[in-house]
């Protein structure tokens, strides 16, 4: 049986976990223009595992995904969601979301929010997200919208 341990990711991980943004984003067969627009998007940098609570999923001793809370003032956001297309469908998600949902909680934030890709608007709603509107994400030229969702504590 395999296991799954969610820690906090370390500033040397920025390089894997980009990697694994960028596989995770082409799992839905983006044109690879939108990749390459995407790239800056797409990179967890050093600086941004510093300043955030970024943390990565392990699942039999290698990172099967990875997300951040960004908490502010006003906000506690969920912000690079990704999982290893290899490892979707193993609950790797799921327990991200929640050890998530429950920091979010436990720094007394009123809600999480996130602007969904498309492709992972059904998987947000089954973890109790709402969509409250739509972002507006064009690539060019061609219309886009991200779900923008919420789940209140």
């Amino acid at each position: 049986m395999s296991t799954l341990e969610i820690r906090r990711a370390i500033p040397d991980e920025s390089d894997a976990l980009s990697a694994l943004a960028h596989a995770a984003k082409r799992h839905w067969n983006y044109p690879d223009e939108w990749i390459a627009h995407w790239h800056d998007n797409l990179t967890i940098t050093r600086d941004f595992i510093r300043s955030n609570e970024v943390f990565v999923a392990v699942m039999d001793g290698e990172i099967g995904g990875c997300c951040a809370l960004v908490l502010s003032e006003a906000l506690a956001e969920l912000e690079h969601m990704w999982i290893d297309p290899k490892q979707m469908g193993k609950g790797i998600g799921r327990a991200l979301f929640e050890h998530v949902e429950a920091r979010a909680k436990e720094a007394g934030a009123p809600m999480l929010e996130l602007s969904a890709d498309p492709h992972a608007e059904k998987f947000y709603e089954r973890m109790g997200a709402k969509r409250v509107g739509d972002v507006p994400a064009d690539m060019f030229g061609q219309p886009r919208v991200l779900p923008r969702m919420r789940v209140r504590f």
